[in-house]
């Protein structure tokens, strides 16, 4: 993770100046695209969103030492004292002159450190698959994204299908992954909670989607297939997160774009389930 280490320096070098996203992902020897999907899965925030909270916690320390608001707000970059007052209370709910009251209780963000974390508690079962171009067949909803508990969106998503509907989209599922999937496509870069995606109830085929369905077309391709079993939906969500701060630090792929894919069954009583969830990737050559 040394790579990754000098991005957060660059960062902190100078955190009244701009930072481009592109000049920290080629800091970390890897693209973009890759980078801003790592970091929010490593840090738990979008890397925009740590930039912000690092430069507000430096700009606090200078209005505590007396700095004027106006001037603080210009050394930082914001357009007016009104738009860093906004964010100031954003973050410490407190306005600048508040904040500067005895027994004032303010938030600070410390600098990031990424580390590889090796432990033996997770079995990390995966395989790699070179896949042909393939279709996804279903159906498909706008919903937010929920990094821990139930997703009351799928839920009702899922509670409202057809069981014929379903039926019939079984028929055309001929491919790996089998059964229904829960696919997540279409998601916000920044990946914060609340953020939407596109939830889709899809079989896995190669024949021509039928009328009253939804297709997408997944490009050929590498996929790492991960697969898990015990407390459900912990575990399940818990592999995106295992996925992101074990598996890929340490082997030379990096998250591609396209579909994810969930496989999952669900054993009576909805308390314990099984699944294999699939992941596009693509060689880092940087690696």
């Amino acid at each position: 993770m040394h790579e990754w280490n000098r991005a957060v320096e660059l960062i902190e070098h100078d955190l009244t100046a701009p930072v481009e996203v592109s000049t920290l992902a080629r800091t970390a020897l890897t693209s973009e695209y890759h980078f801003r999907r790592m970091f929010s899965s490593l840090a738990g925030f979008p890397v925009s969103e740590y930039i912000r909270r690092r430069r507000l916690t430096a700009a606090t320390a200078e209005i505590l030492e007396g700095g004027t608001v106006l001037d603080v707000a210009v050394r930082y970059g914001y357009g007016s004292a009104e738009a860093f007052t906004r964010a100031f209370k954003a973050m410490h709910g407190l306005t600048p002159s508040e904040a500067r009251q005895p027994g004032a209780i303010l938030h600070s963000q410390p600098q990031l450190r990424f580390h590889l974390r090796v432990e033996g508690n997770t079995d990390m079962k995966h395989r790699i698959e070179d896949r042909p171009a393939f279709r996804l067949i279903g159906l498909k909803a706008r919903v937010p994204l929920v990094h821990e508990g139930p997703n009351q969106a799928i839920i009702d998503f899922q509670r409202g299908l057809d069981p014929n509907v379903t039926q019939r989209m079984l028929g055309f599922a001929d491919m790996d992954p089998a059964g229904p999937l829960s696919v997540t496509d279409n998601i916000e870069e920044q990946r914060t909670e609340g953020s939407e995606l596109d939830y889709w109830h899809a079989v896995a085929s190669s024949q021509a989607a039928p009328e009253g369905l939804d297709a997408l077309e997944v490009p050929a391709g590498l996929w790492v297939v991960f697969e898990t079993e015990g407390k459900f939906p912990e575990v399940l969500q818990n592999m995106w997160a295992d996925a992101a701060t074990e598996w890929f630090p340490a082997n030379p792929y990096r998250w591609a774009p396209g579909p994810e894919m969930l496989s999952v069954r669900v054993e009576a009583g909805g308390t314990h389930g099984r699944g294999q969830l699939w992941i596009p990737i693509e060689r880092d050559e940087a690696r």
